[in-house]
């Protein structure tokens, strides 16, 4: 009888330990299926948690090459992107996360036939305020507010066709920026063999009116003894030496040279950028 006992306990014991087994399983199961990672949270990482580059360090590395003035994570894994400037040119170039291979730029994606990063671009050239404070605005004509705060000058030829796109949009920011004088300085072109004598013409007269005439392609008088040389040259020296070497150039408030015909818009954020 006791042996008799014992075999159906045991039997109970048994399956008591299947049952909680069984039901065991599905949650096991379920909390293994929780853990582990869906394919989904596996592609998504934020390697900015893991790998990091500071600027000053990417300036060690890139110590030669330029200078460098922000570095992020790039839209290809693996890399950081690194925006450097060398001159007046900004490129953006591409450091691996071990910190020993530089990948120039721009990087372009097979599928779209587009980049992925910005192309290298040329930056405005600034000029020092000790050169800016070197430059003489006598010899100048002055358009807008004599008195303004905010100074502009340009070096014009007068039969550049470029300067007389940026002479119409120069009218239109006067009107706009109250407190800005616009210096206007004589700057004419060897490719242009009249517009030496034409800056002599409307440097000695002081106008301009005489400035619009020679833009409107209207014949200026000859040069005579109150039309003298030594300005214009003084101002082909100033700009020689800034690097001008194309017109129009205008160099604004905070030194930027900056080249070619803008539009008013354009103008106007040149002038409130700091």
């Amino acid at each position: 009888m006791k042996q008799y006992l014992s075999v159906v306990t045991i039997l109970i014991l048994l399956a008591a330990g299947a049952t909680n087994a069984i039901s065991a399983s599905p949650a096991k199961k379920s909390r293994q299926k929780s853990v582990a990672p869906s394919p989904d949270t596996a592609l998504i990482h934020n390697c900015a948690s893991c790998h990091s580059l500071t600027k000053e360090e990417a300036g060690t590395i890139f110590k030669g090459l330029g200078k460098v003035t922000s570095v992020k994570m790039s839209p290809v894994k693996g890399l950081y992107e690194v925006t450097v400037h060398q001159g007046n040119r900004q490129a953006v170039a591409y450091l691996d996360f071990g910190k020993k291979l530089l990948v120039p730029g721009p990087i372009f994606d097979t599928t779209t036939k587009t980049s992925l990063t910005p192309p290298p671009v040329e930056l405005p050239k600034v000029i020092s305020k000790d050169e800016l404070a070197k430059i003489p605005l006598t010899n100048s004509i002055v358009m807008g507010n004599p008195d303004g705060k905010k100074r502009l000058i340009v070096f014009t030829d007068p039969v550049c066709p470029f300067c007389v796109r940026l002479h119409g949009e120069l009218k239109k920011l006067v009107v706009l920026e109250p407190d800005l004088a616009i210096y206007i300085k004589m700057f004419p072109l060897k490719m242009h063999p009249d517009a030496y004598d034409k800056a002599r013409v409307i440097l000695g007269a002081r106008s301009l009116e005489m400035l619009e005439k020679a833009f409107a392609k209207e014949k200026l008088p000859e040069p005579g003894s109150n039309d003298p040389k030594e300005p214009v040259d003084e101002t082909l020296k100033v700009g020689e030496s800034l690097g001008i070497d194309g017109t129009p150039a205008m160099i604004f408030p905070d030194g930027r040279l900056v080249s070619g015909a803008r539009d008013v818009s354009a103008l106007r954020g040149f002038l409130d950028s700091k």
